[in-house]
Order: C-alpha cells, then sequence, then structure tokens
C-alpha cells in the first residue's frame, strides 16, 4: 500500500499575490496595515484600559477635559485607518474579482473552440459512417 501524498502547499490566487506585492512595496501602505493590525486587537484595549486607568487615577485630578479631547482624537484617527482598511479589501476583492472574470471569459473561449470542434468530428464522422450509401464499417474502397 502506497503512504498517503501530502497535500501540496496551496498557491496564493493571482490577485492575491499582486495585491500582497504592491502593498509590501508602498511604505506608508505598510505602516496603516501595521496600525490597523495593532488597532484591532486585544493589546489594544489592554494597553488603552492600563493606559486610562493610570491617567484618570494618578496623574489627572480632573481628566475628563483632556481625555474626553484625546478619545476624540484617537477616534478621528482610527476611523481614518478603518476607512483605509476597507478601501484596501475594496480594492482586493475588485482585483480579484477582474482576474476571476478574466479566466472565466478564456474558459468559456476555450470551452466553445473545444465544443465547436467535437461538432465538427461528429459531424465529419455521421457523415462517414451513415450518410454516404455503401459505406459501413468494413467498407475501405475509398
Amino acid at each position: 500500500m502506497k503512504p498517503p501524498v501530502p497535500p501540496r502547499p496551496r498557491q496564493p490566487h493571482p490577485a492575491v499575490a499582486a495585491h500582497q506585492a504592491r502593498r509590501a512595496a508602498d511604505v506608508q501602505l505598510r505602516i496603516a496595515d501595521a496600525i490597523t493590525d495593532f488597532a484591532g486587537s486585544m493589546p489594544f484595549v489592554y494597553v488603552h484600559v492600563a493606559g486610562f486607568a493610570v491617567w484618570m487615577i494618578f496623574l489627572e485630578p480632573a481628566p475628563w477635559p483632556t481625555l474626553t479631547l484625546c478619545v476624540s482624537l484617537e477616534a478621528i484617527f482610527l476611523s481614518t485607518f478603518v476607512l483605509i482598511g476597507q478601501n484596501r479589501q475594496a480594492a482586493f476583492q475588485q482585483a480579484k474579482a477582474d482576474h476571476d472574470f478574466n479566466e472565466q471569459e478564456l474558459e468559456l473561449k476555450t470551452n466553445t473552440e473545444l465544443t465547436r470542434a467535437v461538432h465538427a468530428m461528429t459531424s465529419e464522422l455521421h457523415s462517414r459512417l451513415i450518410e454516404e450509401p455503401g459505406a459501413g464499417p468494413g467498407d475501405r474502397s475509398r
């Protein structure tokens, strides 16, 4: 009995690979990705809980006006990074959809050509074997 064949590593979708390469080449996008990755994580929450607790308890006797200002500014910037992430996802989805559309159109064209070729061969065989009088399977008089 043969040992099982290990699965081949999956290659990324060509649109995914191209999109990742473009993002890796742009420093601004790498920075935005790093910020978005961190802002969407639990360590981000923990850092803020600890920082705000220390600030409110130990550093400032009346932290609310300043805290409100800081949190508002942070929300503005974080919402910008959310929009950057959404734009990135939309661009990725569009690139993938465009690639898939082109591949499907090529596949459709190839299938249409193959279907026409099969039809032509079937018609030729039909005319040789059925429609020609006296042309039987064993008749090689041609």
